[in-house]
């Protein structure tokens, strides 16, 4: 191999594209003394690696050529000199002519420059502080900077040529930074600074265009977005605002004088000249923007805002700086107008016009150019900064802590106060870094007003080198591509956490609190907490203390949470115990890292939250004992219940984890009550609109589970290696129609089948051992609520043994079945045990319960015999017949028994009629005409608003074990409770009661005619 083409390979590792042209220009005499100079181990000069090490060392090293080419001879000297060092002053020229052609050209135009660019500017990004800037800036136009308003005997050149030794003095170390994340801030400050400079100057250039009168006006510069921030970009345009004031001459002539100058500013930053112009000096931020006057004054801003501004000028306003001028004019404009910016979210929609406004913006962005907008698209910079502001602008009210106007230093304070989480808030600084520097080098590059990723592969390679996206030494990575995964996932993260902190529902509730409200001063919350229908505002102020007290950051989430929570609490029927149980389960789990965190974060979980316990006292007593449920209230997918495979894999898990009765029973209705409570969640938040399968459900993977768990143990009691029998739970009543309510008991029938060569009576005790362990498992006392297994519909009642064999079922339907047992068969539904002996077990009492004979006059006649003493016997004394929801008349039994009445006499012939569930028969009576459409409406409605009624009441008030769990509400408060469940509006107790009575009544009528008549 040549040395030339070593020397090419080698220049194509350091990252050059043109390696031919580069050698060609590396042997040029001048640079081949600089490389005799320096020699590295490999043989090539450290200058070689130095150019490597850039952004686009093809560019640096052309640049460099034609730098030395301009210099004279003295520069040509010192630059030689420069380059044959390895020192810092190397690598920071070297930098700025590998990152930024348009910088490099400036060199190139004036090589004296290269001093300010090799100067070591140390720990800082520039040797000079604002102030020291500001006197250099002015000097370079001819100013004396000590003067109260400067006038420069220079022009606008020489403020651009200064401006642009400095930008190259801040590129040079920002480019030769290792992590340009960590200095991203201080750069952009930097550039902020240089611009306020830049102003300044440009002021004492146009007071010099004015010429006098110039000294008898005040005017102020305000900074106004990034410039205001000190998060200014390499080209952005510079958002101001003026405001004068006359001094020594009348006000309309001032302001005249004023606007001349803020003109002659402008065009001193931004008007064609010998030197490239800085910047646009925009000022379409000001009153009624580039319609309104160009300078008003501080009495004209103020009674603007006051009167006419709109919510997008108030955001805007945060970031508002005095940067040149009238410092003391300065100060007054943002001091009489910070007020405004903090009051602005009282104004009607503020949070949904801010919301409005970024979906505008985002609207506008080209379709050809979302997928590369680094600033304005999805997951782009005003994501973050729109995000950062709402939450301040709501917040900052009553936390002064969270007002600064910088982005970063203002997410830094919203997660040290609570507002926004740590980890979030620490996710979304990195991305918004990596955004800005992504924006800062596109822009660099040819000192160009860009926020698009570039297209070109040349562009994406030099892209990627300069954010650090360049593989580590013999890494066959493509640097490219790890920069566009980067891009994406910075994006997604970005767009995510825009998502879940811009539209929280808190900001819109939070914003609509007078600050009296948002701050909970005891007397004001007192106040508004018996004005919203707290019935002990006394305790509801306590609570909240203890709740918001301390310096913590759980305290600090609480006081953020608690003016909104208050109102939604409010919302429910018991506001009292709402907040009651809040403080109960914040006790349990404040100290928890997700539990806030959902609250303030999730979009529905804290409403969710505040809806169900000032609505449940049966789901507040619940949560607290298994406090991990509140995790679902921020998850749709989470509160739709389990269906049965997927609850049968569960209990499999947690029965194999188990080997005592203790643990097995436990872990069982464990499982049914955290379903329980998925159901209960669910029926609140959607006004119990569903039917009671899911709560069915788990009753028969709990039954299935105990059988499971009792047959084992009876096994290893009884000392044998397998059952001698073969075993069926079959469900009974509610449980076997697939109805059952949160208070009801599971019906069932135990049944079981000897295997071959077994003896009778071993496994009939056998079979009874299971049956009573199946109903101490899941009906003992204990740590999770009971589910009572109760056998009372077997045959014979209570008085017949509690469990038979298939056969000795066989034998008592075909000889002793009364038309009663016939009926309760037809609930009849296997649910746990043998398949086999399921299947056997339906054929058996299929045609006991089908029979195609129907029922005969003496079979009807018993049974509404049976159903009247029911209804005489059986309804609980001094409860009026018309409002017991299970017995009485138009309630549960009077709509079940008619509609097991018409299967009894039907279902033999039309077998839509063979289902255990009541509403199913209904249609199937409706579809074979056995109904007019009339009558199973009023049926079927009696029966539904009866079934959510129960549910309701044990919802509202935790009994579960009561009489009164079947009774229609008497008491007022309670009523309303129960209608709100229902989706009754506030204080609609009494419409409740009138629908539920007009209902019954008109069920009643067609139980009369049905079941009663001929």
């Amino acid at each position: 191999m040549s040395r030339r083409s070593s020397r090419t390979g080698r220049l194509v590792r350091l990252g050059f594209v043109h390696a031919e042209r580069a050698a060609e220009l590396l042997a040029e005499p001048w640079v081949a003394a600089v490389l005799d100079a320096e020699a590295d181990a490999d043989g090539d000069a450290g200058l070689v690696a130095g150019l490597g090490d850039v952004d686009d060392p093809d560019l640096a090293l052309l640049t460099l050529v034609r730098l030395h080419a301009a210099a004279d001879d003295e520069g040509r000297t010192a630059l030689g000199g420069v380059l044959a060092r390895d020192g810092e002053g190397r690598r920071r020229l070297l930098a700025v002519l590998g990152g930024s052609a348009a910088l490099g050209d400036s060199l190139v135009a004036h090589p004296a420059d290269v001093d300010v660019v090799i100067e070591d500017a140390g720990a800082g990004i520039l040797a000079e502080p604002p102030e020291q800037l500001r006197a250099t800036m002015l000097r370079a136009v001819g100013a004396d900077p000590d003067a109260a308003r400067p006038v420069a005997r220079g022009g606008p050149d020489e403020l651009r040529r200064c401006y642009r030794r400095q930008l190259s003095r801040v590129a040079a170390s920002d480019l030769t930074r290792p992590d340009p994340l960590s200095v991203l801030p201080g750069v952009a400050a930097t550039l902020a600074d240089l611009a306020s400079a830049a102003l300044e100057a440009a002021l004492a250039v146009a007071r010099a265009a004015v010429g006098d009168d110039a000294q008898h006006v005040r005017l102020a510069v305000i900074g106004m977005g990034k410039t205001g921030g000190r998060e200014l970009n390499y080209v952005s345009d510079v958002d101001v605002v003026y405001v004068a004031e006359p001094d020594g001459l009348p006000e309309d002539e001032a302001l005249a004088v004023a606007t001349r100058l803020a003109a002659g500013l402008a065009r001193a930053c931004s008007a064609p000249g010998g030197e490239p112009a800085l910047w646009e000096v925009d000022a379409a931020l000001r009153p009624e923007g580039k319609q309104g006057p160009l300078v008003r004054t501080l009495a004209s801003h103020v009674a603007y805002y006051e009167r006419w501004a709109k919510t997008w000028e108030f955001q805007a306003l945060l970031k508002a700086r005095p940067v040149a001028g009238d410092r003391e004019l300065g100060a007054a404009y943002t001091e009489a107008l910070a007020p405004m910016v903090w009051s602005a979210v009282n104004r009607e929609n503020f949070v949904e016009d801010a919301q409005a406004m970024r979906r505008r913006v985002e609207a506008h962005v080209p379709p050809n150019e979302v997928d590369r907008q680094i600033k304005l698209g999805p997951g782009g910079l005003r994501d973050v900064e729109f995000t950062v502001q709402l939450l301040q602008l709501v917040h900052g009210r009553l936390a002064p802590e969270i007002r600064s106007r910088n982005t970063l230093a203002a997410l830094a304070s919203l997660a040290a106060q609570g507002f926004v989480g740590r980890e979030d808030a620490a996710r979304l600084a990195v991305c918004y870094r990596f955004l800005r520097l992504l924006e800062h080098r596109v822009q660099l590059y040819r000192m160009r007003r860009t926020h698009l990723i570039p297209t070109s592969d040349a562009d994406l390679r030099r892209l990627a080198r300069a954010v650090g996206t360049l593989p580590d030494d013999g890494d066959d990575g493509d640097p490219v591509a790890e920069l566009l995964v980067r891009w994406r996932h910075t994006r997604r993260d970005v767009r995510r956490l825009h998502e879940e902190l811009f539209y929280r529902p808190l900001l819109p509730a939070t914003a609509r609190l007078s600050a009296e409200d948002a701050s909970l001063a005891p007397d004001a919350a007192r106040a508004r907490l018996a004005a919203i229908g707290y019935r002990d505002p006394d305790g509801a102020v306590r609570h909240i203390a203890a709740l918001t007290e301390g310096v913590t950051r759980r305290a600090a989430i609480q006081r953020h949470l608690l003016p909104v929570m208050i109102g939604w609490f409010a919302d429910g029927p018991d506001p009292d115990g709402g907040l009651l149980a809040f403080r109960a389960l914040s006790d349990e789990l404040g100290a928890s890292h997700w539990y806030l965190k959902l609250l303030r974060d999730s979009g529905v979980a804290a409403r969710r939250l505040a809806a169900v316990l000032s609505s449940s006292r049966y789901l507040a007593d619940a949560l607290r004992r298994s406090p991990e449920s509140v995790a679902w209230l921020g998850e749709d997918a989470d509160l739709r219940p389990r269906d049965a495979p997927a609850l049968e894999s569960e209990m499999d898990a947690i029965l194999r984890r188990r080997s005592e009765p203790v643990g097995a029973a436990t872990a069982i209705r464990y499982l049914r009550r955290r379903e329980l409570v998925r159901t209960g969640v669910d029926d609140v938040l959607e006004h119990l609109a569903g039917d009671r399968r899911p709560i069915s459900t788990v009753a028969d993977a709990a039954l299935r589970g105990a059988l499971r768990f009792a047959r084992a143990e009876a096994v290893r009691a009884a000392g044998v290696d397998d059952a001698p029998t073969r075993l069926l739970v079959v469900a009974m009543g509610r449980l076997g129609g697939h109805e059952l309510g949160y208070a009801s008991d599971a019906d069932v029938m135990f049944v079981h089948d000897p295997l071959p060569g077994a003896d009778a009576e071993r496994a009939q005790a056998f079979a009874l051992d299971v049956a009573h362990r199946v109903g101490a498992l899941l009906g003992q006392i204990g740590p999770e609520p009971p589910l009572e297994v109760d056998a009372g519909l077997r045959p014979e009642g209570r008085n017949g043994p509690l469990t038979r064999s298939l056969d000795a079922y066989g034998e008592y339907y075909e000889r002793w079945a009364g038309v009663w047992e016939r009926q309760a068969l037809l609930r009849a539904r296997p649910v746990a045990g043998d398949d086999d002996l399921a299947e056997g077990f339906v054929r058996l009492v299929d045609p006991v319960r089908y029979d195609e004979a129907g029922v005969d006059t003496t079979q009807l006649r018993e049974l509404r015999r049976i159903k009247a003493r029911v209804e005489a016997e059986r309804l609980p004394r001094g409860v009026p017949a018309n409002r017991h929801l299970k017995l009485g008349r138009g309630g549960l039994a009077d709509v079940e028994w008619t509609a097991q009445l018409l299967q009894l006499r039907h279902a033999g012939t039309h077998p839509g009629l063979r289902t255990p569930r009541t509403l199913d028969a209904l249609d199937a009576a409706l579809e074979a005409d056995l109904l007019t459409a009339g009558d199973h409406e009023r049926l079927r409605d009696a029966w539904r608003l009866a079934s959510r009624l129960r549910d309701a009441i044990v919802l509202a008030t935790g009994r579960t074990r009561s009489a009164k769990v079947d009774v229609l509400p008497h008491e007022r408060q309670e009523l309303s409770a129960v209608a709100r469940l229902l989706g009754y509006p506030p204080g609609s107790g009494a419409a409740l009661e009138e629908d539920y009575l007009r209902s019954a009544r008109r069920a009643r009528g067609v139980v009369e005619r049905l079941f009663y008549g001929d």
